[in-house]
C-alpha cells in the first residue's frame, strides 16, 4: 500500500479527533459563551460576519452550479452562448450587492467599535482599577477604594469595570474573554477598556502578547461578586490581618526574606504579587493548585514552575538559604492571610 493510501485511511481519524476535541477546554475561556454585554456584542458581530460570508458562498455556489448546469454544452450544439460582457444591469447588480453586505457589516462594526472604546474612568458609577502586567503576572489597582490585589481581580456584578492598563517591562495584552474582547498593554503608553459582567461566576483571563519564557503561564482569574459581596471584599481587603500564634515563627522568616518585595497589606502594591488575601485565593502563582505542597515546592524553586520570572529560589537545594522547616513555617503563616 502506497504512502498517501496510509495518509487518506488517517484522514477520517483526524476529523473525530478534532471533532472530539472541540468539546474540552475551560467554559468561562470562551468568546463564545458571553457573560457580559460586551462580549455580547462582539459575539454577535462575529456571527454576523459569518452568515454573511455563508450567504456570499452559498449564493456563489448556486448560480455556478445553475449555470454549470443550465449552459453546459450539448450533443450537436455548436452555437456561441450569448455574451453579457458590457450588460450594464448585471454590472450594477454585482457591484451594489458587495456595497450592500459591506455596509450592512460595517455600521454595527464602527458602531461597537466606538461604543466599546468608551473611557468610563471618571465615571463615578464605573468601578476603576489600573491593571499593571509584569513578567508573569498581573497587578490590581483599585484608586478609588484604596486597595491593590494580585493574580484575582474581583469586581461587582452588573456594574461597568473602567480599566486603565500599562505594563511595568515589556508589552502584554489583557484579555478575559467571556466578558470581552483584549487590550495591549504597553509600558509608558496606557490604555483604557471597560467590561462587565452579567452573572457571579469566575472567568479565566490570560495574557495574549508573547511576553517571555512564561507567557502561556500568565493566567488570571476575574472573580464576579454580588454588591453586598464586592463591599464586604472591599472592607475585609482594608482590614490588618490577625496572625496567630502558631504562625509567629513564619510571619518572622517571611519579614526577613519576602517583605523586600511582597506587601501583606492592600494599600501597596509592591515590586511583586500583592499577597493580602492571599489565602482565599484558588490559584498560586496563577497556574498552580494552591495546595501548601504546591506553595512550598514554588518557594523552594519558583523557576521550575514559571521559568523566566523574577522570583528568586529559597530552597537550599536550588541555590537559596531555607531548608524545608522553614518554608514550611512561611507556607504556614502564608495560609493566615485572609
Amino acid at each position: 500500500m502506497s504512502r498517501w493510501k496510509k495518509m487518506w485511511r488517517l484522514i477520517p481519524l483526524f476529523a473525530v479527533m478534532t471533532y472530539l476535541l472541540t468539546g474540552c477546554g475551560d467554559p468561562t475561556l470562551s468568546a463564545l459563551k458571553p457573560k457580559g454585554p460586551v462580549a455580547e456584542e462582539q459575539l454577535f458581530l462575529m456571527k454576523l460576519s459569518l452568515f454573511i460570508m455563508i450567504f456570499v458562498v452559498i449564493v456563489v455556489f448556486a448560480i455556478y452550479l445553475y449555470v454549470l448546469v443550465r449552459y453546459r454544452k450539448r450533443k450537436g450544439d455548436n452555437s456561441i452562448p450569448k455574451q453579457v460582457e458590457g450588460n450594464h444591469v448585471l454590472e450594477i447588480i454585482w457591484t451594489v450587492i458587495p456595497i450592500l453586505l459591506l455596509l450592512v457589516l460595517a455600521v454595527p462594526t464602527v458602531s461597537y467599535t466606538f461604543k466599546h472604546s468608551t473611557n468610563y474612568t471618571k465615571d463615578k458609577d464605573a468601578v476603576h482599577v489600573k491593571v499593571t502586567a509584569h513578567q508573569f503576572w498581573w497587578q490590581f489597582e483599585y484608586p478609588e477604594l484604596g486597595i491593590a490585589t494580585a493574580q484575582e481581580l474581583v469586581i461587582p456584578k452588573d456594574k461597568k469595570i473602567a480599566f486603565e492598563l500599562v505594563s511595568a517591562d515589556v508589552s502584554h495584552a489583557f484579555w478575559v474573554p467571556s466578558l470581552g474582547g483584549k487590550i495591549d498593554t504597553n509600558p509608558g503608553i496606557s490604555n483604557t477598556l471597560y467590561l462587565q459582567a452579567d452573572e457571579i461566576a469566575t472567568f479565566q483571563g490570560r495574557c495574549t502578547e508573547l511576553c517571555g519564557a512564561s507567557h502561556a503561564l500568565m493566567n488570571f482569574t476575574v472573580v464576579s461578586k454580588s454588591q453586598a459581596d464586592f463591599d464586604a471584599w472591599v472592607t475585609k481587603m482594608k482590614t490588618p490581618a490577625s496572625v496567630p500564634a502558631t504562625a509567629q515563627k513564619g510571619e518572622e522568616l517571611f519579614k526577613e526574606n519576602c517583605m523586600t518585595c511582597h506587601a501583606v497589606n492592600a494599600n501597596g502594591p509592591g515590586v511583586a504579587p500583592n499577597l493580602k488575601g492571599f489565602a482565599d485565593r484558588d490559584t498560586l502563582a496563577g497556574i498552580l493548585e494552591h495546595t501548601p505542597e504546591k506553595m512550598e515546592l514554588w518557594i523552594h524553586n519558583p523557576q521550575e514552575q514559571k521559568p523566566g520570572n523574577k522570583m528568586p529560589a529559597f530552597g537550599k537545594e536550588a541555590g537559596g538559604k531555607l531548608d524545608d522547616a522553614q518554608i514550611k513555617e512561611i507556607v504556614n503563616y502564608l495560609q493566615t492571610l485572609k
